[in-house]
């Protein structure tokens, strides 16, 4: 008896789950309409429980959502938010002696390494040579 062909079902099902993930972005579209935020394709997507890669090949929807943004401004950090200039020296300068703190751990740990290289080579030699200190090579 040859095996059941079940494939229809299959078809089916991922019919179905398509059939689904356009339902629920569609309506997170509609959501993201109804508020007076600038939607983006992520968060679209993260509110419909959709990939982004699979968002961005429905081209119907990625309109709408292109359409929402231009309707709805992105938003801008007011004056007060922004970073001042001694705020951001600051991180500059942190960030640069992290950087020096991690090029002197690499160059100790390259050393250490280097010495650690030289010493398994000089025992790999030591255990090559016969008992007498005298070596058998050639």
């Amino acid at each position: 008896m040859p095996p059941a062909d079940n494939a229809h079902f299959l078809v089916e099902a991922s019919k179905t789950r398509s059939r689904q993930a356009r339902e629920r972005a569609e309506e997170a579209v509609k959501a993201a309409a109804r508020r007076s935020e600038r939607p983006t394709v992520v968060g679209i997507a993260n509110a419909a429980g959709v990939s982004r890669s699979w968002l961005y090949t429905q081209t119907d929807l990625i309109t709408a959502i292109n359409q929402l943004q231009t309707r709805a401004p992105a938003s801008h950090r007011s004056p007060r938010h922004a970073a001042s200039d001694a705020s951001l020296q600051r991180r500059l300068e942190t960030a640069l002696e992290r950087n020096r703190q991690l090029r002197d751990q690499v160059a100790d740990l390259t050393q250490k390494l280097e010495i650690a290289h030289g010493e398994i080579r000089r025992l790999r030699a030591l255990s090559s040579t016969p008992a007498g200190g005298v070596s058998t090579s050639g």
